[in-house]
């Protein structure tokens, strides 16, 4: 299989947002994720320079990009006039210019490309992120997360995904029980078992996510007895006390798609549990904590990263 290695190269003023939008016009084709290049793409989530934390270091890019791979069907001319067209409408004053490159990419190839944009990666102050080929200087009191994502969303590095993992660590009560509606690679799922959940659970609607959470689950040495994953339309089937309820409910998706969700929080969410809705871009916050409020919750928390929106939501 061939992959469409898509680089939109772009000069902007705010290059957190511009990058944010430009990656949403990805994601509406069904990408689960994308490669964000920056010059300043080894700062923590602090603003700091990220330490080198192994030989083969992430290399500094000199330019910014969005990068994503598009399937087979989306390789002819129709598809990258259409994609080019969604660009265009962007605001010229967040995106002021960009160009598109397109290269054609062999699976195995591709398998690989993507290794040199994921590094280790300090999340919080005891958390820690590494992909399972690179090691890192971890402390006594940290907790490291071993990730391979394959083809499945979520490696920590991205805003979405880092501002979940915040959220965990300040809601989630150890022994509690986690539900992560869209689980991708397990990251999320990993994080909670990790600070202490007792009872992890976690649902895709694609079938290899479901495979590769599981592996990089049994790769974090978290029990099986402590997991279950399900493959599914996102929170369908999850519907009531015999499958919760659960005390920390998360969803790394997209505006639209978590806005649809909530009416189906409520029943699987406990009395006094916590809703987390992450992968929503700034300009589009209001919508989901407008549909919160709709439903009874109180927002506890909102945090923002480059462009992104991470909210934390009781009943």
């Amino acid at each position: 299989m061939k992959w469409l290695k898509t680089t939109v190269v772009y000069e902007s003023d705010d290059p957190e947002t511009a990058a944010a939008l430009i990656g949403d016009i990805f994601r509406e084709y069904g990408l689960k994720g994308v490669i964000v290049e920056s010059p300043d793409s080894e700062a923590d989530l602090n603003g700091r320079t990220a330490p080198d934390w192994a030989e083969n270091a992430f290399p500094v890019p000199d330019r910014l990009a969005v990068i994503g791979f598009f399937p087979e069907q989306y390789q002819d001319p129709a598809h990258r006039r259409i994609f080019e067209e969604r660009l265009c409408v962007l605001k010229p004053s967040i995106v002021e210019r960009f160009q598109v490159f397109y290269n054609d990419v062999d699976e195995e190839d591709w398998a690989e490309s993507w290794k040199l944009h994921f590094h280790p990666v300090r999340i919080t102050e005891r958390i820690i992120v590494r992909p399972g080929w690179q090691p890192c200087d971890a402390g006594e009191n940290d907790l490291v997360i071993e990730i391979d994502p394959g083809m499945a969303f979520g490696t920590g590095t991205h805003p979405t995904t880092a501002l979940c993992i915040r959220l965990i660590e300040r809601y989630l009560a150890p022994g509690g029980s986690f539900l992560d509606i869209g689980t991708g690679s397990g990251i999320l799922m990993i994080t909670a078992a990790k600070l202490g959940a007792a009872k992890t659970a976690g649902t895709d609607c694609d079938p290899m996510a479901v495979e590769i959470a599981g592996q990089n689950l049994a790769a974090n040495h978290i029990p099986p007895d402590r997991f279950s994953l399900s493959e599914g339309d996102l929170a369908a089937g999850m519907d009531g006390p015999a499958d919760g309820p659960y005390d920390l409910i998360a969803a790394n998706i997209v505006a639209e798609t978590i806005a649809g969700l909530i009416p189906d929080i409520p029943p699987i969410l406990s009395r006094k549990g916590i809703f987390i809705a992450s992968g929503i871009i700034v300009e589009k916050e209001d919508m989901v904590l407008e549909k919160l409020a709709e439903y009874g919750f109180e927002i506890v928390d909102v945090l923002h990263r480059e462009g992104w929106s991470g909210i934390a939501a009781s009943r």
